[in-house]
């Protein structure tokens, strides 16, 4: 992560920090979420879902911590940018807020 000092704000640091902490929890030793754990170039559907994820897991952790309204813009507009490359995937939007969830769940070690 670079320093905070190079960001907009401190939400905005920590949204990112968030987005990074998501992807993360793909390793196939924590969540073991197909887009860490197969290699996919830059674009493909598989690297586009767990952008997606990511950044949905961002945006719940950003949530959880109340800065959400500030990070909103920015993440609506990551996210429409993805989706730009999913739209024929009807399921995208329930099983990444679902991956989502259970990351930002494993980040909080909430087990349900």
């Amino acid at each position: 992560m670079p320093q905070i000092e190079t960001f907009v704000s401190s939400e905005e640091y920590y949204s990112t920090l968030f987005h990074e902490a998501t992807h993360a929890t793909g390793h196939e030793k924590r969540l073991n979420r197909q887009g860490i754990t197969e290699s996919a170039p830059f674009g493909a559907p598989c690297y586009s879902k767990e952008e997606f994820v990511a950044e949905m897991g961002a945006a719940f952790l950003c949530g959880f911590t109340g800065i959400d309204y500030a990070t909103i813009d920015n993440s609506a507009s990551y996210i429409q940018g993805w989706l730009s490359k999913l739209r024929n995937d009807r399921k995208l939007v329930i099983l990444s807020a679902a991956q989502a969830q259970k990351a930002a769940n494993y980040i909080l070690n909430i087990s349900l």
